[in-house]
């Protein structure tokens, strides 16, 4: 039990039992696997608990059942990262919420393991199918009627599209670390195409997946739309994809063949955004620093956008582990006050939660962005210079060059800071730029340099320069969307501008560093496995020279989110007085 002076969670006092392989019939007959743990409370006259769901493609067994009145043999299993395929112990463990009152159920999804059925990626059918086992649970004799969503990853992202289509017994989520619009979050970074999609499915276990373009289109057309593709030099120069592409009739590539085609946002990757206008029940959202390539953006999204109570955590830049543990307490906070009515006081506590990076604290807010923000344009100069200042007469442009042979790049850094500063929020990289082709992919990294010179990678953005086109009406200052949907080329060695969105970050650079920026046409290499997804990315397969300008007409600048120091600004001089001769 965890208790402050004001409240206290529910107590720990159940035993477990459980009933492995539940077939829940779905409204078109088709049944799903579950496992379901629930209290040993015998002696009780009701033996109705509130329920938590988590629901999934993976190996529902990797879970370990739980014999009668027993321990979890998932109790056994050391905790790990996400270095192994262990994504269905993302779930949390039974033992900790089934021992406080709940019951806890974990389903595989339709045509997964022995659920029946074909998988559908995030479709209407799959969402209808977890609206029918919300409500079968709340129709059965142990449950009060009255059930929550746990889950991170896979189990956070389905939660907020079902509460899109409001199960009636749906009375909140938790479901932080989690994508909700997977063109912008997962697949399409910025317009790029993310190798991801093409180790997706192969999570998924025991899938049953047939392409709902092969379905659309007929054979032939999708055939052609299929040699389409190959005739891309960024597709078929990347030798996972061509090997998909040559082999389109394999259903173990149907998946990522239909997103390969759906390059553009279009009615496929609508289906699979968040409808929030449709939620209305409590949602606990949140990631952490480091998932950018996946779950980080969602956060933000979540929290601008659902109207119902809402509650958001953007936690250090270290995974969860599996199983799931880390949570728990905070979650039980949230669920026994949703779902028993027991004021926890989770509803007191300011509703947004951020760990600072570079001090190693919380930072509690009642919005976001953080009201104390100020942007400041740290224009780009010659000789890698970040700064406040305007630009010099005369200053011209930098070049680098993307190849096959050679990749090339552009560093910016400020002058050692002399103050402490801080950065949270969201930020812009606006650069006035041209190429000898008639497309660029842009990747730009921010970072933190200590005076040793070692640089921690804090947040990235991607954009595609085809896809640059900015929708005035959904865009801030600080934050543009590009709508994704068609391609416009640019002319070779014309000068235009974009508007490249970095994702949020919060970090406090201390005295002596210095805020760096890269610019480049290629992923980084990797430094960890956090680094690892952010950099699976396709590469352009002809050389091109790319110059970034600026000047007073083409003020090139990244825009960042001061909320703290940096009152008098970065020194040139780095702030160090002339010694005086001995």
């Amino acid at each position: 039990m965890a208790f402050s002076q004001e409240w206290k969670t529910s107590e720990r006092k159940y035993g477990v039992i459980s009933e492995n392989n539940v077939k829940i019939r779905t409204r078109d007959g088709t049944a799903l696997n579950a496992n379901i743990f629930r209290p040993d409370d015998d002696d009780s006259p009701s033996n109705k608990f509130p329920a938590i769901l988590g629901i999934h493609p993976y190996d529902l067994d990797n879970s370990p059942p739980i014999k009668s009145k027993a321990l979890s043999s998932s109790a056994g299993i050391w905790a790990s990262g996400i270095e192994k395929p262990n994504a269905s112990l993302e779930s949390g463990d039974p033992n900790f919420y089934v021992r406080r009152g709940y019951v806890h159920v974990i389903c595989n999804l339709r045509g997964i393991g022995d659920s029946d059925g074909i998988y559908e990626y995030n479709s209407k059918k799959e969402l209808e199918d977890v609206y029918d086992v919300i409500e079968w649970i709340a129709d059965q004799p142990w449950c009060d009627g009255n059930v929550g969503m746990f889950g991170v990853s896979y189990f956070a992202t389905i939660q907020k599209f079902v509460a899109s289509i409001n199960p009636p017994h749906l009375k909140c989520l938790f479901a932080p670390w989690g994508a909700s619009d997977y063109y912008r979050d997962v697949h399409y970074h910025g317009g790029i195409l993310s190798l991801f999609v093409t180790n997706y499915s192969r999570q998924f276990y025991r899938a049953r997946i047939r392409s709902t373009a092969l379905a659309q289109l007929g054979e032939h057309s999708f055939k052609k739309a299929v040699q389409d593709l190959l005739k891309d030099e960024e597709i078929s120069g990347t030798p996972r994809l061509a090997e998909i592409l040559r082999n389109p009739m394999n259903n173990e590539y149907a998946l990522t063949l239909d997103m390969i085609l759906h390059r553009f946002y279009d009615e496929f990757w609508k289906e699979r955004s968040v409808n929030y206008e449709k939620i209305n029940v409590p949602c606990y959202t949140g990631a952490d620093w480091g998932m950018y390539a996946i779950h980080l953006a969602s956060a933000f999204r979540d929290w601008e956008s659902i109207k119902a109570p809402k509650k958001m955590m953007v936690g250090p830049p270290v995974d969860v582990d599996r199983p799931l543990y880390q949570l728990q307490y905070e979650s039980l906070r949230w669920f026994d006050y949703w779902l028993k009515g027991i004021d926890t006081g989770i509803m007191n506590d300011p509703p947004v939660k951020l760990y600072v990076m570079g001090e190693g604290r919380w930072k509690k807010a009642s919005r976001w962005p953080l009201p104390e923000t100020m942007w400041t344009p740290f224009y780009l100069h010659e000789d890698k210079l970040l700064s406040e200042r305007e630009f010099w007469p005369n200053e011209s442009f930098d070049t680098y060059e993307d190849s096959p042979w050679g990749r090339g790049f552009l560093e910016y850094y400020t002058p050692p800071l002399v103050e402490r500063t801080e950065i949270i929020g969201p930020m812009v990289l606006n650069l006035y730029a041209s190429s000898t082709a008639a497309e660029i992919l842009w990747f730009a990294s921010l970072r933190d340099v200590d005076p040793q010179g070692r640089e921690t990678i804090l947040t990235r953005g991607w954009l595609r320069g085809s896809h640059r086109e900015v929708d005035p009406e959904l865009s801030k200052p600080w934050k543009p969307y590009h709508p994704h949907t068609r391609s416009v080329p640019l002319k070779p060695n014309e000068i235009y501008e974009f508007n490249i969105e970095i994702l949020p970050t919060a970090n406090l650079f201390l005295e002596g560093h210095r805020i760096g920026l890269k610019v480049s046409s290629v992923d980084d290499q990797p430094q960890n496995t956090h680094e690892s997804l952010a950099s699976l990315h396709v590469k352009r397969q002809k050389a091109s020279r790319i110059s970034i300008y600026h000047d007073f007409e083409r003020p090139s600048n990244l825009l960042l989110p001061v909320t703290d120091g940096n009152v008098i600004g970065t020194y040139l001089s780095g702030g160090d007085l002339l010694k005086s001769p001995s």
